[in-house]
């Protein structure tokens, strides 16, 4: 197979890696590791020239001089200021002592006790857990170890460093009102529709005016009398107040957005629900994650942070998202609702809290059996079939991600597995519960979302195909063809799994041991 060049520069220098498509990830890895001049322990980011996160393997998309990756590296050495000397803990001066033991009991005994190897891996273990919590900062939900204080709440504006710096928000909102001085062509409105939309060669500012551009297609300005202005200052006001994590960010809250807006044009919305529906599901799928900090409900119930503290266990980061939504819409400048009747606006409000909360997967199978007790006989003027309805549409929109061409959809698994781990590793460090699926020691990239499909996936889509069939082919069969993707990937997973290990029994049985001399080591 062909080699291929990719170009990028780490700390200021430029670098270029040479390797093959097929060749295994860890391996490339350790390409950009010895570019980088990293140790095995640190964590290596590299980044597109959009600033976008992008994963490395041997699938990295080759590039020129002129349009370098950038490579970080982050989580070095421990110093003696570190997380670690401020929990007392010093990792170094642990291993050195028990590289002497080791020394000892390999020149008296000739080989080592299970019980210090196995003491050795979990100080092995522990420092690299402590060296790859730079995550915990940048989400901007950590520890003050040295002062003993309690989590810091995310909402609080001040010192979070999950939020860009203002001149970048600015600049964002500059180019925004630019481009929105400039007719969207006819090609990019029909792409906007389609569920095959790929945003990752979109930048903020151009998200921006595609979520104006929705608004203005659905007719939304003449009908709810908003003016343009008005929903540009509340888009920009949504565009900060998403935080720079994994997955939970920007790109995905318009993601959903965009989805519910192809399944508005694909199903005809607009013919089995009323004008302020379609407006509650577009403005609720943009709003449906606003501050989120990247750990999930569990999390913050187990760690009882404030959030959970001040929902009561319930449904903690949907309901803060809820409020979040709406204390944006209490500025003035930003109330894209301003102009409506007191009783339409009540409604909206009531619709819009209604879909977030929706989005809380434990609430999952109780809304889909809802759903499904009513298709047979469903009735568009019941208020109460719309409303589940709804919320089935919010849920669909908001995990669909496996319904897109698998160029688009795979790059958001690497997102939400690496907004996963960040959440294990400090739930390990807290010694709070973890969830299996969020274990990076535990799932791999297809085995996570085999049973998410087949279990969750396809049988919330597979409902609503039952209402609307037109789905079908643009939505619930991309579906089935992702589960057969990632079940062959896991299949092949556990058949490479299964001739290392018969190969490292073979090896085992072709071993011979050295006889055991006293006062040597063994060879």
């Amino acid at each position: 197979m062909a080699t291929k060049v990719v170009y990028f520069t780490v700390g200021g220098r430029k670098e270029q890696a040479e390797f093959r498509s097929d060749d295994p990830t860890d391996d490339v890895r350790e390409t950009f590791r010895a570019a980088a001049e990293a140790g095995p322990n640190d964590i290596l980011k590299l980044y597109n020239t959009k600033g976008n996160l992008v994963n490395i393997s041997g699938k990295l998309a080759e590039n020129s001089p002129n349009t370098r990756y950038k490579l970080e590296v982050v989580a070095a050495i421990l110093s003696g200021h570190t997380i670690a000397s401020q929990l007392g803990f010093n990792s170094i001066d642990m291993e050195a002592r028990l590289q002497l033991v080791e020394k000892k009991l390999l020149v008296e005994n000739g080989e080592l006790p299970q019980s210090l190897s196995e003491i050795k891996h979990k100080v092995e273990s522990f420092r690299e857990k402590l060296e790859g919590v730079e995550h915990l900062s940048w989400l901007g939900l950590f520890k003050d170890i040295s002062s003993g204080t309690s989590l810091q709440p995310f909402w609080n504006k001040k010192n979070n460093s999950k939020r860009k710096d203002q001149e970048h928000y600015e600049r964002v909102f500059e180019k925004f009102k630019k481009m929105s001085q400039v007719q969207m062509t006819e090609s990019v409105r029909v792409y906007l529709r389609k569920p095959t939309f790929d945003n990752w060669q979109w930048d903020d500012a151009e998200i921006l005016v595609l979520l104006q551009q929705m608004y203005i297609d659905l007719g939304f300005l003449s009908t709810f009398n908003i003016e343009l202005k008005t929903l540009q200052l509340w888009l920009y006001e949504v565009y900060i107040h998403y935080n720079s994590v994994p997955f939970h960010n920007f790109k995905h809250c318009f993601m959903v957005a965009q989805m519910m807006y192809g399944l508005t044009w694909l199903i005809d919305l607009p013919k089995y629900l009323d004008a302020i529906d379609i407006l509650v599901l577009i403005t609720s799928a943009i709003c449906h994650d606003l501050d989120h900090p990247g750990y999930n409900n569990a999390y913050q119930i187990n760690a009882r942070t404030e959030l959970a503290l001040m929902y009561n266990d319930i449904s903690p980061l949907e309901n803060h998202h809820c409020a979040v939504a709406f204390e944006i819409l209490e500025k003035p400048q930003a109330n894209i609702f301003e102009n409506l009747p007191i009783d339409t606006y009540k409604k909206v409000r009531e619709g819009m809290i209604r879909c977030i909360l929706a989005t809380d997967m434990a609430k999952h199978s109780e809304i889909l059996n809802s759903f499904k007790s009513l298709v047979k006989n469903f009735d568009f003027s019941n208020k109460e079939h719309k409303a589940v309805l709804m919320m089935i549409l919010m849920k669909v929109s908001d995990i669909s991600n496996e319904a897109r061409p698998m160029d688009v959809a795979e790059p958001w698994l690497d997102c939400l597995l690496q907004e996963f781990f960040n959440q294990s590793d400090m739930e390990k460090l807290e010694g709070l519960p973890v969830a299996p699926f969020m274990d990076r020691e535990k799932v791999s990239k297809s085995s996570s979302q085999v049973g998410f499909i087949k279990f969750v996936l396809l049988p919330l889509f597979e409902a609503l195909g039952e209402l609307f069939p037109v789905i079908e082919d643009d939505i619930i069969d991309p579906v089935r063809k992702a589960l057969e993707y990632y079940t062959e990937m896991q299949k092949a997973l556990e058949e490479e799994k299964a001739r290392k290990l018969e190969s490292d029994k073979d090896a085992s049985k072709n071993t011979i041991t050295a006889p055991k001399a006293n006062g040597t080591v063994k060879s």
